[in-house]
């Protein structure tokens, strides 16, 4: 309720939101609102509901499954058509030379770079739901592919011994059985990581990029890219060096390029360091004057166009010893199977090329679709590149993505839909067909110069750290850590770490209150991990249960005998020994498995112990380093029988000697009931409806408990009890009818976790040990 107006008819003050209501709990909470009775659906309806199909349904599952048919029909033919014409052209030229230059990244021949830039755009057109990314190679997945590649495929297998005419033996690489090889290799990854993006999508599970933090992402494809720099270095110096793969390869290959420098070739290394300023430059301009350039600079085709040029003209092979191209194939191969054995082989690496391939197009797509109010299907993404890919592996390219120059230039030029995204695929089956000779003078330094230029807008990213610095230590060092770490490592083990030291960076941002540990579980709890369950439990409390539930016990049995004879004295205040007597319990401690009776006998006195202090008899129990622990389970959707049943026998040591507080879930407490789960002592006035609720009430209870400082504990011949509160944030308000509900709702949202250092909630150890 809104705050109350002022004094003298002053006009109400509107900058406060005040709420109240009563603490729930399961009990109240259906005392003060009704509950309505929900019958459930039985089988065959449930089949009948499944199973039915109407026309309206048929159509729109139709759409989702081919989003071609929502938006060709609304195609503004006159509106549209000449912009996604111009678009396609000039996108089909960029992306021409891209699938060539991302060829040396993978090391396959060249001419299956056009292969990888035509086939993965027709599937996507029917299937994708982006209107303006330019699907194909992309230097990081490329370099991801390579990685694989040249690890399975090292010039050392494919080394023959050739005779020459003096009789001299001369070790040889055999380059077709190789570049076959990894023509294969990489049409297999490709063909897998179809596989995993289409069940992916299948299964819906999109959500899965939502771990690739922005920070992450970003520190990934700037390590991604001074990887690819350094690959395409060797390429512009045409210096020879071994193909390194995995950690710290990054490293040798820098270092073997410093070793052979004097072999540089210069005409290759003028024609890059050419080719690297022009592009930049010339990129430059594109960006600063696009308002008044109504077609980007096409300076790629341009430059790659003189450099064949003068390439053939000065006959630059033969007389400087430059590398070229030399071999471009015309024409399509034949579609060829994947290599199923090698499946086993690359799976790790494919699952990593197929989330970061999707995460890539994903956020690409997102941008754009924001800018010109669309959607984007997450899922229907995956499906559409998984097929994308699985189609484009069957005619042996290399896995696809989206480039970001390249779809920059596709909406920049008037792109409108997909439609330039075909017209472009026509340009490059063009090149395929007949302009892929012409091309074969041209230099690899050109290439991998243009690979180069293209790496700006991944360093650029560098500057994203400073301001992460400012707004987020925890982000920076995120971004920080996975460069560092896919520079050393490799980019698949590097995107691993990242991730892991990334979900840590998230653990350690939850503060836990001193002497408080808070546990919560966010998956259904059944026969399958209930023993997970309880083992992680064990290990975020970080010591052994029974062994400290038995010194304990041991140490109270031993203080007993003291207090009969005398020597000790109990107070409310503690126990206090006769210093006039000896002390017989000061003895050798056994062994921690002591199979004496531990049980206590009937209640004679109450006394209050500090475990964490100096104890009146030799006994060497273990510290405990928190007095509370609270569970929340608030995201647990179902409980099975056998997770009832032993979360019966925990919670049966729980209320052995205390009044518990638990809240669960609607939606399975129904199976508790069935299965026995509540008693005389587990009831359900230990359910809450939030966190919220449960931690006021143990705060009311705590108030009203005569205890001066939780770390004591009332023992005697009792053992220590507990409060835990099993918390759920699932209120279902269909479920409920009361006037006031859609209040309570909004008061539910409000109503914050107080203080952490007011929940005192002292520890029962037994519920450890089961």
């Amino acid at each position: 309720m809104a705050a109350g107006g002022g004094a003298d008819g002053a006009l109400p003050e509107l900058g406060r939101y005040i709420v109240a209501r009563p603490i729930y709990n399961e009990v109240n909470f259906q005392e003060e609102n009704e509950r309505r009775l929900v019958v459930p659906k039985t089988l065959r309806e449930r089949v009948q509901k499944t199973c039915s199909c109407s026309k309206k349904k048929a159509i729109q599952v139709t759409k989702t499954l081919l989003p071609i048919l929502e938006w060709l029909p609304k195609y503004r033919v006159k509106e549209w058509l000449l912009s996604d014409v111009i678009s396609g052209i000039s996108t089909g030229l960029v992306a021409t030379l891209q699938g060539l230059a991302y060829a040396l990244l993978v090391g396959v021949p060249i001419g299956y770079g056009l292969y990888s830039a035509f086939f993965p755009i027709l599937p996507y057109f029917f299937l994708g739901t982006s209107r303006h990314i330019s699907v194909g190679p992309f230097p990081v997945v490329s370099l991801m592919v390579g990685s694989v590649v040249l690890s399975m495929a090292p010039d050392e297998n494919f080394r023959v011994l050739s005779s020459n005419l003096t009789g001299l033996n001369k070790t040889l690489i055999d380059t077709d059985a190789r570049d076959a090889q990894r023509v294969l290799i990489s049409s297999t990854v490709s063909f897998l990581v179809g596989i995993i993006q289409l069940l992916f999508g299948v299964f819906q599970i999109g959500f899965i990029v939502r771990y690739l933090a922005d920070p992450l992402v970003g520190g990934f494809t700037t390590a991604a890219a001074f990887q690819v720099l350094v690959s395409q270095l060797k390429i512009v110096l045409n210096v020879p060096t071994a193909n390194y793969n995995g950690v710290l390869s990054i490293i040798y290959t820098l270092i073997e390029i410093f070793q052979n420098i004097a072999k540089t070739n210069i005409a290759d290394l003028i024609a890059g360091l050419l080719t690297i300023f022009i592009c930049m430059v010339v990129k430059e301009i594109n960006d600063r004057f696009k308002h008044k350039i109504p077609v980007p600079i096409p300076i790629e085709v341009i430059v790659t166009i003189v450099a064949t040029g003068i390439s053939y003209g000065a006959d630059l092979e033969k007389k400087y010893n430059a590398g070229i191209v030399k071999h471009i194939p015309s024409g399509f191969l034949p579609p060829i199977n994947p290599a199923v054995g090698m499946f086993g082989d690359i799976i790790a690496s494919s699952f990593s090329i197929a989330i970061v391939a999707y995460a890539i197009a994903v956020s690409v797509g997102k941008v754009y679709a924001t800018k010109y109010d669309y959607a984007i299907d997450g899922n229907q993404e995956f499906i559409a590149f998984g097929i994308s890919n699985i189609f484009s592996g069957a005619f042996s390219c290399f896995a696809a993505t989206t480039a970001l120059s390249r779809t920059a230039v596709q909406e920049s030029t008037g792109g409108k839909t997909q439609v330039a995204g075909i017209i472009s695929a026509a340009i490059v089956l063009i090149a395929i067909v007949a302009l892929g000779k012409l091309l074969e003078p041209l230099q690899k330094s050109v290439l991998a110069a243009v690979v180069i230029a293209n790496l700006k807008g991944m360093f650029m990213q560098i500057g994203d750290v400073p301001r992460l610095w400012r707004q987020s230590k925890a982000d920076a060092m995120i971004w920080v850590f996975t460069c560092i770490a896919s520079i050393i490592l490799g980019l698949d083990l590097g995107l691993l770490a990242g991730l892991v030291f990334a979900l840590l960076t998230v653990v350690l941002r939850v503060v836990e209150p001193e002497g408080v540990k808070i546990l919560r579980f966010s998956s259904p709890i059944f026969y399958a991990n209930i023993d997970g369950l309880r083992s992680s439990l064990k290990s975020t409390v970080g010591f052994d249960a029974m062994r400290v539930y038995n010194k304990r016990l041991k140490a109270l049995r031993k203080i007993q005998k003291l207090i009969k004879k005398g020597k000790l004295k109990a107070t409310k205040n503690g126990i206090i020994s006769d210093f006039g007597t000896a002390n017989e319990a000061f003895e050798p401690d056994e062994d921690p498995e002591d199979p004496e009776e531990l049980d206590i006998p009937t209640k004679e006195v109450e006394i209050q112990v500090d475990w964490n202090s100096e104890l009146p008899v030799k006994v060497n129990v273990p510290k405990v380093p928190f007095h509370s622990l609270i569970f929340d389970f608030g995201a647990v959707s179902f409980l099975d029988v056998v997770a009832v049943r032993v979360m019966k026998t925990v919670s049966q040591f729980h209320c052995r000697h205390s009044n518990n507080k638990y809240s669960h879930q609607h939606l399975w407490k129904s199976t508790l009931e069935h299965c026995a789960f509540f008693d005389d002592k587990i009831k359900t006035e230990i359910f809450f409806l939030t966190v919220h609720d449960a931690v006021l009430h143990i705060q009311n209870q705590i108030m009203h408990r005569d205890i001066q400082d939780p770390i004591f504990e009332k023992v005697g011949t009792q053992t220590q009890f507990c409060f835990y509160s099993f918390t759920s944030n699932s209120l279902k308000p269909d479920l409920y009818e009361a006037p006031e509900f859609h209040l309570q709702k909004e008061r539910f949202s409000l109503a914050l976790l107080p203080s952490a250092s007011d929940i005192l909630i002292p520890l029962d150890l037994r519920s450890l040990c089961t």
